[in-house]
């Protein structure tokens, strides 16, 4: 039988005995508990990715806003003749776009059109993160052209 800590007292009874023998059970089971939590390499990895992914969500999201912000801002510092010039140039776009649109559609292979129906599905399924890398590299470009 082993000697008890010096800063505990002994047992008087038999039943303070199984109280701190439960107790320290208890606190037994805790410590490897959270030993055997540690050395879970993969729970901990996913936490941690799960984090960052949630993370990446936030950050999405702020960029979103502030990029739709700085638009409207761009925007409204506009004359009014640019204004009009613009909007006039997206019709324009919108009308040449729909030409090429339906151009592909008569022209362009079946395998063709299916491969890239399932890319433009795909980019609308992913467009949070798709807006979010080209809010990061519009950052990243508006950084180096400030510095050079």
């Amino acid at each position: 039988m082993t000697q008890p800590p010096h800063d505990e007292p002994t047992a008087t009874s038999p039943e303070e005995l199984r109280e701190q023998v439960e107790q320290t059970r208890t606190e037994l089971g805790e410590t490897v508990e959270a030993l055997a939590a540690k050395t879970d390499v993969k729970t901990r990895a996913q936490d941690k990715a799960t984090a960052a992914k949630e993370h990446a969500a936030v950050k999405a999201g702020e960029l979103k806003t502030k990029a739709a912000d700085l638009a409207h801002q761009a925007q409204d510092k506009l004359p009014n003749p640019v204004k009009d010039t613009a909007t006039h140039a997206a019709e324009q776009a919108r009308a040449k776009a729909a030409r090429a649109g339906q151009l592909w559609h008569d022209k362009a292979p079946q395998p063709a059109q299916q491969k890239t129906a399932q890319a433009a599905q795909m980019a609308r399924d992913n467009r949070n993160l798709l807006l979010a890398a080209a809010g990061a590299a519009v950052l990243v470009w508006l950084t180096y052209r400030r510095r050079g």
